[in-house]
């Protein structure tokens, strides 16, 4: 059966079945338009529901007011215990959820990203570890990382592991790295100005032409650790474990080396500058013997 509409000098044909089709498609659209807006569906059913819960409510209204208003204020009782309880219940169950699963991203990227010596991975790395500091996350998995040029100024790394990285001519005033694990580690040419080392296990790091002023070592496993051309002045050394460390024309102004374990005279031979460097007494006067014109 065919229908015929005229337009002009333009007759167009249009089958029966083709319109239905068509007037169907705008149908369904429509009708998934509707579930697109959740807002709408959401009053439409409160409405709708209110209106059904009124209408058979009726008797009650009006022939047992009181009483029916009572059992009402039950139920809303009821409905905040639910909310107050349940509720806050499942948010806080929710956020914790969500706060996992975004640390445990944090800490699958910094794996990702290991042993890839580029910028973009220093930085990415970096991103994650204030990310995760931010949670209240210092124990990081740091081993074999590239975090070179990057900036570590106030970061906490208490406790991280951050063996065999590479730390190198990056900024980490401030840092906290106490108990930090730093053997074969290398800060070379880095700022550690003011950083906190204290029980640190760095032995064999690198500290080559860095800037360790004011740095906290106390206590620190510095066993053969390089600190050629380093910048020690007023440093904390107090306690420090310093076997075989090379302290080549390294500046100790004021560095304090008391209670010191594993130091040797020798060590001193070719310091740039011991001047008010503080020694346990019989130490002091075995470098004074060896050395009078640092006196």
């Amino acid at each position: 059966m065919q229908s015929y509409a005229k337009f002009g000098s333009f007759v167009i044909i249009i089958s029966v079945e083709e319109a239905l089709e068509v007037k169907f498609k705008e149908n369904i659209r429509k009708f998934n338009g509707i579930f697109e807006r959740p807002l709408f569906i959401s009053v439409s059913v409160l409405v709708l529901l209110g209106v059904i819960v009124v209408t058979l409510s009726a008797p009650f209204y009006r022939d047992d007011f009181y009483n029916f208003y009572g059992q009402v204020l039950a139920e809303a009782h009821g409905m905040l215990f639910d909310i107050a309880i349940i509720g806050i219940l499942i948010f806080w169950l929710n956020k914790t959820a969500e706060t996992r699963q975004r640390i445990r991203t944090y800490k699958d990227e910094i794996d990702d990203f290991r042993l890839w010596e580029s910028e973009e991975a220093a930085y990415r790395t970096v991103g994650n570890i204030k990310r995760l500091n931010r949670h209240h996350i210092y124990s990081l998995n740091l081993v074999n990382c590239h975090l070179s040029r990057t900036n570590l100024n106030y970061v906490k790394l208490k406790g991280a592991n951050l063996n065999s990285a590479k730390v190198t001519s990056a900024n980490l005033i401030e840092c906290n790295l106490e108990n930090a694990r730093c053997n074969q580690t290398s800060f070379e040419n880095s700022s550690l100005n003011q950083a906190k080392l204290n029980g640190a296990y760095a032995s064999g790091a690198n500290f080559k032409d860095a800037y360790l002023i004011k740095t906290e070592f106390r206590s620190a496993f510095l066993i053969k650790a390089d600190f050629t051309n380093a910048y020690l002045m007023e440093s904390d050394l107090k306690g420090a474990y310093l076997t075989g460390a090379n302290l080549e024309n390294a500046n100790l102004y004021k560095a304090d080396f008391r209670e010191a374990n594993g130091i040797t005279v020798e060590q001193f031979a070719n310091v740039k500058s011991i001047y008010l460097a503080k020694f346990d007494p019989d130490f002091e006067e075995k470098i004074k013997a060896a050395y009078p014109e640092w006196d």
